[in-house]
């Protein structure tokens, strides 16, 4: 009767404390080994565990938008003032992707040493701007060039198309020319993809 007290108690302790159980052989307690478990990658030092499956990246055409408070255009000149901290980058159908970029990593794209540089083949540009007055929408089509940021004051020399931003007095958007994401630029890896980053 008392060895089996002492095993109910024994056994209680065990599952109290979640010790390995023990097991009684002729009245003397011996504690018995866990069981194996077979090595797996997740549990085996040294090992790396693989998620997913490496893929090479694919060349996207991409398209940046530029955000100011407002444009014009003044001697070769487009002027965008209040412009936003960052660019929204989207991807051409049928790939589903966007997301946002700073707007100093895309100025960065000019740079003469960058790959595929701005500054040797310019990018174009619709610039759109409201006019208040006619509730109505000014555009006017441009090639981009020496981009200077002067706090938020955004300025391009340009090479008007087509159009002109006369009456213009809203906000303004920009909208530049295919890009190839993501090629070797300043600017490839270093947006925030928020949707179908693949």
């Amino acid at each position: 009767m008392k060895t089996i007290r002492l095993a109910a108690a024994l056994g209680t302790a065990v599952a109290t404390l979640g010790l390995a159980p023990l097991a009684f052989v002729g009245g003397a307690a011996a504690q018995t080994a866990p069981a194996q478990q077979p090595p797996s990658q997740s549990n085996v030092q040294g090992l790396p565990k693989v998620v997913g499956s490496a893929r090479h990246p694919r060349v996207v055409p991409s398209m940046f938008v530029l955000n100011a408070r407002s444009a014009k255009l003044q001697d070769n000149k487009l002027i965008l003032e209040g412009v936003a901290p960052s660019a929204i980058v989207f991807a051409d159908r049928p790939v589903r992707s966007a997301g946002h970029i700073m707007l100093s990593h895309v100025l960065e794209e000019w740079h003469s040493k960058a790959p595929n540089s701005f500054a040797k083949d310019p990018p174009n540009a619709t610039v759109s701007v409201l006019n208040k007055a006619k509730a109505s929408v000014v555009d006017a089509v441009v090639t981009l060039k020496s981009p200077k940021l002067e706090g938020d004051r955004l300025t391009f020399d340009v090479d008007v198309l087509e159009g002109n931003l006369a009456g213009a007095d809203g906000g303004a958007s920009v909208f530049m020319d295919l890009i190839n994401l993501p090629t070797p630029r300043h600017s490839s890896h270093r947006g925030a993809w928020y949707s179908g980053s693949h």
